[in-house]
């Protein structure tokens, strides 16, 4: 059915990425912050870990857009070294020492890739709509698993974790990202895509999911409901102006521990209340929660 907005006009699909979906559910202030405000906030200072999260997505990336021949272990870890991002670090030598433990660890992961087994896509963008959203995302690898000869198997969605957090089964199970990537890639490609996978790489677990076209169906659901929330928050607030007092019940902050770590934690008493500002390399700790990027 046609969703109507103002006026009784036909509403446009909204677009969106579940990051802009889960910013959303996470906290409202953040989700007005990071994409209506004009112009937008200033955020605060980089942070490492997701300097070295980039620095390990890119060199895997690059590992597998290397020729076959020159997939090597070595080449993994050449690549990070020579892309390496040290934003964020204390100094020079706590971003020495932590690129020296992620050339460790990319290439411990590297050597349990098969460099003839070619993905269908790294770092591949993935697109799907509905009577309600059009949401798109990107993979940090979407792999063909063949079962029989040459013929075509299924896709399965691989995603990166480089974080001291230890996903679980239940995190791939839940995951809105992933079921939206594994949604949207079967569509694209035409080819059954239910099985996503959390590569963790600094145990090497690889924690997997096999979703149903039931529960496919259900992440969607839970999209189209969160999307059909922010859609109605960003018409509210764009047919403005209105007091801030107005704009915060349209977008209320959500304090607790993590505004510790929040980019807008400056720009939120709420947030700088509920928890200490978090110096840019406090998320390299061993038991740091996951905040690395994925």
């Amino acid at each position: 059915m046609e969703q109507l907005g103002f006026e009784g006009m036909p509403r446009r699909l909204y677009p969106c990425t579940p990051t802009r979906l889960s910013t959303w559910v996470d906290c409202a202030r953040r989700y007005r912050m990071s994409y209506l405000d004009r112009p937008a906030p200033p955020k605060g200072p980089p942070w490492a870990h997701n300097s070295l999260g980039a620095s390990v997505h890119n060199a895997l990336a690059g590992w597998w857009r290397l020729h076959r021949r020159n997939r090597t272990v070595t080449a993994a870890g050449d690549l990070l070294d020579a892309g390496w991002l040290s934003d964020g670090f204390a100094d020079a030598e706590q971003s020495a020492v932590h690129r020296r433990r992620c050339r460790e660890m990319v290439e411990s992961y590297v050597s349990t890739l098969d460099p003839a087994a070619e993905p269908v896509g790294v770092e591949r963008m993935v697109a799907t709509r509905t009577d309600v959203i059009a949401v798109s995302g990107r993979i940090d690898r979407l792999d063909d698993r063949r079962t029989t000869g040459n013929l075509p198997g299924e896709l399965v969605v691989v995603d990166y974790k480089t974080g001291s957090y230890q996903p679980t089964v239940d995190d791939a199970r839940t995951s809105l990202a992933l079921a939206l990537y594994a949604l949207a890639a079967g569509r694209v490609l035409r080819r059954p895509c239910r099985r996503v996978e959390l590569h963790h790489l600094p145990t090497s677990n690889v924690l997997a999911w096999e979703h149903t076209p039931q529960s496919l169906s259900r992440h969607l659901g839970r999209a189209e409901d969160i999307a059909a929330e922010c859609a109605d928050a960003d018409e509210r607030f764009k047919a403005g102006p209105a007091p801030w007092s107005s704009v915060d019940e349209i977008f209320p902050p959500r304090p607790g521990p993590g505004c510790g770590w929040c980019d807008y934690r400056g720009q939120c008493p709420e947030g700088a209340a509920a928890a200490p500002q978090r110096k840019p390399w406090d998320g390299l700790g061993a038991g740091a929660a996951e905040w690395s990027v994925s």
